[in-house]
């Protein structure tokens, strides 16, 4: 058998890429979410959780000793240097926790889910890209109704992400999500069975 080809799937807050990513758990399809991946990376007992605290100090650390992400994204949303230098030290594992959950595979394609996709270079390990869109008013709302989040922290977090230009330019397909969760099953399982032609990813 093949060894499955995987599909990059993205998309910016609120854009319900949770939603499209679930539909495709229904097919049968082997997923792994890059945010995942970069939960498993910093659970106790592993090196880069020593090397963060150690960095950061006692604050970033929870009474239990897990990670206290709220405090270490405070840290280093403001300050540019100490994000590379995270990121700098998380990629890398993330991307190896990924590579090495993808290989588990047996579908006959398999997904990775993750709303960096772009930015973190995670597209490179993939064949294709399934961007899913919202318009931003649509992503605004959702995010404020799912997160209890102010507007202004979402329009903060849309500005972080990558530009939907840039999203849209690596895209092989756009699934544009601004109807409801029937139609847009719907359109999952169109695509499903437009990847189950594909060889390696490619029409």
């Amino acid at each position: 058998m093949s060894k499955p080809w995987i599909l990059g799937l993205t998309g910016g807050i609120g854009s319900g890429k949770s939603a499209v990513a679930q539909h495709f758990i229904d097919l049968g399809i082997h997923l792994v979410d890059a945010d995942h991946a970069a939960r498993w990376v910093v659970e106790p007992g592993r090196p880069a959780l020593a090397k963060i605290a150690e960095r950061f100090g006692p604050q970033v650390l929870q009474a239990d000793g897990s990670l206290d992400r709220t405090a270490l994204r405070q840290l280093v949303f403001q300050d540019e240097a100490q994000r590379r230098w995270l990121e700098g030290l998380l990629h890398p594992l993330i991307f190896q926790e990924i590579a090495q959950y993808l290989a588990r595979a047996e579908s006959p394609y398999s997904i990775l889910v993750s709303p960096l996709l772009v930015e973190s270079g995670q597209h490179r390990i993939t064949q294709r890209v399934l961007v899913v869109d919202a318009p931003e008013h649509l992503q605004l709302q959702r995010s404020m109704a799912r997160d209890n989040s102010s507007e202004e922290q979402i329009r903060a977090i849309l500005k972080a992400q990558t530009s939907r230009e840039e999203r849209l330019r690596h895209a092989h397909d756009v699934l544009t999500n601004d109807k409801d969760l029937t139609w847009l099953k719907g359109e999952v399982e169109r695509l499903h069975q437009f990847y189950l032609t594909l060889r390696g990813g490619q029409a």
